[in-house]
């Protein structure tokens, strides 16, 4: 997080991020950040382990239904990101599938690392509405424990419709894999001789 803007002259626009932030399900440790240290925060993540993801998907099925939305089959409730768990949807989705997710509030200056397929949301600012403004810097990267992870997730991005933003294999996982066993077995074809000895 590498700006957070605050508006001036706003009433109650500090009670309406505290609000956000306990409703948001956060630790103590984060609202003591807020209330007596000052910080500035920008953005409320929600983030639940990889291997929740089916659990979480057949969830948001469920609620889909419930509203009289439809389920397209080339459409995935999680890729799509048409949904925000807000705290009753949380709390039904610990009740009734046993899942629940870290609540992390990301101050100016902090960063925050997810981990390859864990599902997550942000809601930037904390609230329905911009709070306050803020500009985050995002990279993707994969790591070589989680390769197997990533393949298998831009093989889940292929039934996506063509038309969704997902479609594509954003991570290029396939150039990762190819470039790395490439740059292994160039040091390897170097250092060939020194392998060789006794």
């Amino acid at each position: 997080m590498v700006y957070v803007g605050i508006p001036k002259g706003q009433a109650n626009q500090e009670e309406e991020v505290l609000k956000t932030i306990q409703d948001g399900d956060s630790d103590e440790l984060t609202i003591k950040r807020f209330t007596e240290s000052r910080e500035k925060p920008g953005a409320l993540w929600h983030i639940y382990a990889a291997k929740d993801t089916e659990k979480i998907r057949e969830f948001l099925k469920k609620v889909a239904e419930e509203q009289g939305q439809e389920n397209p089959v080339d459409h995935d409730p999680i890729h799509d990101q048409s949904w925000y768990l807000d705290r009753s949807l949380r709390k039904r989705l610990h009740q009734e599938y046993g899942v629940q997710g870290w609540a992390i509030v990301q101050f100016l200056g902090d960063v925050v690392f997810i981990p390859a397929g864990a599902p997550h949301q942000a809601r930037t600012g904390g609230a329905v509405h911009n709070l306050y403004s803020c500009i985050k810097v995002a990279e993707d990267f994969v790591s070589p424990e989680h390769v197997k992870h990533c393949f298998w997730l831009t093989q889940e991005f292929r039934y996506l419709s063509h038309t969704h933003t997902n479609h594509e294999d954003k991570l290029q996982v396939k150039n990762v894999i190819y470039h790395a066993v490439k740059d292994a077995v160039g040091i390897l074809r170097a250092n060939e001789s020194s392998l060789s000895r006794p």
